[in-house]
């Protein structure tokens, strides 16, 4: 008897520079014979997605593990506007040198960036339209990145209404669903997220305005010697972490993925994008230790 393959979906989770487990995740699924016929992601996990169904994540990974504080701090376009960095920079290097103009309809992989209009607090699918655009407006982390206006609509970051899109993967017709939570471990742990200044020391002194950023991110950012409690990126972060964890939890309640992994980031912070090599190695044990898991799915 031939059995028929089910659409298997995967839906990767928010976690500003801990998503870079997801290259790992993928990875290791791809090396047990698993390859998602449906991605959806929210925040950094519908960027990584974008790579996947544009078939330059492997190049996008070698790109993102060779990463260090001076690439970060060079992409990062700082302003005190709706966020701390405009994201303009980063997102023209990813449309020259990554996802180009290409259409979300026009993918071979159904695909969809999660984000929230602002003004209603919907939370959005963009399944058609342009893709880099679907990607910024699902990156755009509160108090980081500014929100992206689309169609005469902002957009914010999709993590705040759904973190993990299992629901998104079923109804693009998923029959087995991989989810990714990159939050799980994170709730409870020592501030950590000081290191943002030095991510940006390089970029201090280009010129006034930047030279001036940087000593308001040394007041905001330094927890060092600080005794008079958590400064505002670690309340923030902290509270979105605790947001997303609670949203996430509840979600799967009432909708569980076939397959769970949560990969054990909480030596990652948000920021630690020069961590890439170590992110990618926790997503692929990740996968190892949940192997049992997998065989459920056909």
């Amino acid at each position: 008897m031939t059995t028929i393959k089910k659409k298997i979906g995967l839906a990767l989770g928010g976690g500003a520079a801990r998503g870079w487990a997801h290259f790992g995740i993928i990875r290791a699924l791809e090396a047990q014979g698993i390859k998602p016929d449906i991605i959806c992601g929210s925040s950094i996990g519908a960027l990584v997605g974008a790579t996947y169904v544009t078939n330059c994540h492997s190049r996008f990974e070698e790109w993102v593990i060779s990463l260090r504080k001076r690439d970060i701090a060079a992409l990062l376009d700082f302003t005190l506007g709706g966020g701390l960095i405009e994201g303009d920079r980063l997102m023209k290097f990813m449309r020259e040198q990554i996802l180009t103009d290409i259409k979300i309809e026009d993918l071979d992989i159904p695909y969809a960036a999660v984000a929230t209009e602002l003004a209603t607090g919907n939370e959005v699918w963009f399944q058609t339209g342009d893709l880099c655009d679907a990607v910024r407006a699902s990156i755009s982390l509160p108090g980081l990145f500014t929100p992206v206006c689309l169609n005469n609509k902002w957009f914010a970051d999709g993590a705040l209404v759904n973190p993990v899109p299992v629901s998104v993967c079923r109804a693009l017709g998923a029959e087995q669903i991989i989810a990714v939570d990159l939050n799980s471990h994170l709730v409870g742990k020592p501030f950590r997220e000081a290191k943002l200044k030095k991510n940006i020391q390089q970029a201090k002194d280009e010129n006034n305005v930047q030279r001036w950023f940087g000593e308001v991110a040394d007041k905001l950012f330094d927890n060092e010697n600080n005794n008079e409690g958590p400064r505002i990126f670690d309340v923030l972060n902290s509270a979105i972490i605790i947001m997303q964890d609670r949203i996430t939890r509840s979600r799967m309640a009432g909708d569980p993925p076939d397959v769970l992994l949560r990969p054990d980031l909480s030596d990652i912070g948000m920021m630690d994008f020069d961590h890439a090599a170590e992110a990618i190695e926790k997503g692929i044990a990740c996968v190892e230790r949940h192997l049992p898991s997998l065989d459920v799915l056909q």
